[in-house]
């Protein structure tokens, strides 16, 4: 992940420093360590029969010339929250601070629909959910991955020593660096389960779907095109 180069620049630790100061010393003696937390919350579901699968084909970018049987729509999301306990040096000043920052991920809302003509607990029905429960699991299944990768990274950035900057601006360019380095970095992990999703949906699996149940999938969607 690319940092602003700036804001590590000046908002730096004093590991590479060849001797402690007695404000290096207090700052890294009398302060409590700095700590990212992360969360990855789980995501419930609601399943919606009321839309058809006109409906739901319109809803899907680049369905066009499929029907779209069933479908899973949800956002990512990711919080992040800075604090930062502080001690100013009047001889250097400068400041150090030892953030506390505290990241949450989850996916929401999450609702997988199944098109309005098909009766639930039909053996049409339980394909189509099935095939939705997939695109569920795979949600659910991501989200401990971003996790783990995310939080490694903070660990990465942010060591147990505290990081110094010029008087009055610790704060500031920490959240730039949250603002412009982080959210992004942690948005395009999220986004890493798109192509996981896409993989699910092939010509293949929208064949056999339309051939299931002795024919029931496509007795129901050839009347209703007609009547569209």
């Amino acid at each position: 992940m690319k940092m602003l180069a700036f804001v590590v620049a000046i908002l730096c630790s004093s590991s590479g420093w060849a001797a402690r100061s007695a404000f290096q010393a207090q700052c890294e003696d009398a302060m409590d360590k700095g700590i990212s937390v992360l969360h990855s919350i789980p995501s419930g579901y609601t399943i919606n029969n009321t839309v058809s699968f006109h409906g739901l084909t319109a809803m899907k970018p680049g369905a066009a010339g499929t029907f779209v049987l069933g479908l899973t729509r949800t956002e990512s999301r990711s919080t992040i929250s800075l604090k930062a306990p502080m001690l100013i040096d009047p001889v250097t000043g400068y400041e150090c601070v030892a953030p506390r920052i505290t990241v949450s991920l989850l996916y929401s809302p999450v609702v997988v629909y199944v098109g309005r003509e098909f009766r639930p607990g039909s053996c049409a029905y339980q394909e189509i959910l099935a095939h939705e429960m997939r695109h569920l699991k795979t949600y659910l299944d991501h989200l401990p991955k971003v996790e783990v990768t995310v939080r490694a990274a903070l660990a990465r950035r942010f060591t147990d020593k505290p990081l110094y900057a010029p008087r009055g601006q610790a704060m500031a360019l920490l959240q730039q660096e949250l603002n412009t380095g982080w959210a992004p970095y942690i948005q395009k992990e999220m986004a890493k389960v798109d192509p996981l999703q896409a993989a699910i949906d092939t010509p293949q699996e929208y064949a056999r779907l339309s051939k299931v149940c002795a024919g029931e999938v496509q007795s129901l969607v050839r009347p209703a095109n007609r009547d569209r």
